[in-house]
């Protein structure tokens, strides 16, 4: 269909010339097919839409990103182009070419070398200890958690330290571990211990993978760390209580009730604090807000950030 596409376009000259700034010399012209493509601030589906093609477009590319998957009836790619005259990426689902990734189009930031901020196993090791059990485990895994990281903006000090104290916590940073004892169909698998059908289908819609009916997908090299991504931003928004300091909250949006593991995850905050940033700032807070204290598994997002707000009524 692609193919088709493809050809009835160049044939037909169907592209809009209305670009919005001249691009640079170097982009690679393509055209984008169909009515309502959306342009977004970066290659996440969660991304603001920037603007909207109203229909066939002629496009200059300058790299593509690799970013969520899309799928559509004439395909699926999980690479986005950047067009900079329009101010931010389009899925290459919606580009009339056969291949799901642009030919000839350089990788966006193109160093094959991972950026110097990437967590390492020795770091995690001095950050946790001997929660790290399986560290061959880990390795493998945490070039697609630092990429999980990247694409969710956990990029300072207090945002890693609290991602990396509730994986510790979760999963001990294995990628493919299920939660010991649990044999629900959807128990809890992954990084981040993803857990329950409300949590399973969601995340599966967003990424356009069936979790439902192979839940099993939460626990692949693939989709672990992505999986982390999507809950810490998406079906929760959990940067900003990292920026607070604030492990309480981090902890309930989680979703287990309040005990004595709010202060052993309090604790791993602080020693990845300790190390990230070579001391423990003053400040931390690691109980709940009390009307957080019960089981948030099942809040909605918009529930749990209503219970979650500083306020007169208890929320601390």
């Amino acid at each position: 269909m692609r193919r088709l596409v493809t050809a009835l376009l160049a044939a037909a000259g169907l592209v809009s010339t209305a670009l919005v700034a001249a691009s640079p010399a170097y982009a690679t012209v393509f055209q984008t097919y169909g009515s309502g493509v959306n342009v977004r601030a970066d290659a996440f589906l969660s991304s603001p839409v920037v603007r909207t093609l109203s229909g066939p477009t002629s496009i200059d590319v300058d790299c593509q990103k690799h970013g969520d998957r899309v799928t559509t009836s004439d395909g699926t790619s999980e690479w986005w182009a950047h067009v900079p005259a329009l101010g931010g990426y389009l899925t290459v689902v919606y580009v009339a070419v056969p291949e799901d990734k642009l030919p000839g189009v350089p990788e966006c930031g193109g160093d094959p070398n991972p950026p110097a901020g990437d967590i390492t196993l020795a770091d995690v090791q001095a950050m946790f200890g001997s929660r790290i059990a399986n560290p061959s485990i880990v390795q493998t895994g945490l070039p697609s958690l630092n990429q999980a990281m990247r694409d969710a903006n956990i990029n300072t000090p207090y945002r890693q330290a609290a991602f990396l104290a509730t994986l510790v916590h979760e999963s001990r940073l294995e990628y493919n571990i299920r939660e010991i004892g649990d044999t629900r169909l959807y128990g809890g698998r992954g990084y981040i211990q993803l857990t329950g059908d409300f949590n399973y289908r969601p995340a599966g819609q967003y990424f356009g993978i069936d979790l439902i009916g192979n839940p099993d997908l939460a626990l692949s090299l693939q989709w672990s760390a992505p999986i982390a991504r999507w809950y810490w931003t998406v079906a929760r928004n959990i940067n900003p209580y990292a920026d607070n300091l604030d492990m309480g909250r981090v902890n309930a949006a989680i979703g287990y009730p309040a005990g004595a593991e709010d202060q052993r995850r309090c604790d791993s905050f602080k020693s990845a604090l300790q190390y990230l940033t070579g001391s423990v700032p003053a400040g931390v807070i690691c109980t709940r807000p009390a009307k957080l204290a019960g089981d948030t598994a099942k809040l909605t997002r918009s529930q749990f950030d209503s219970l979650a707000k500083n306020g007169s009524s208890g929320l601390g």
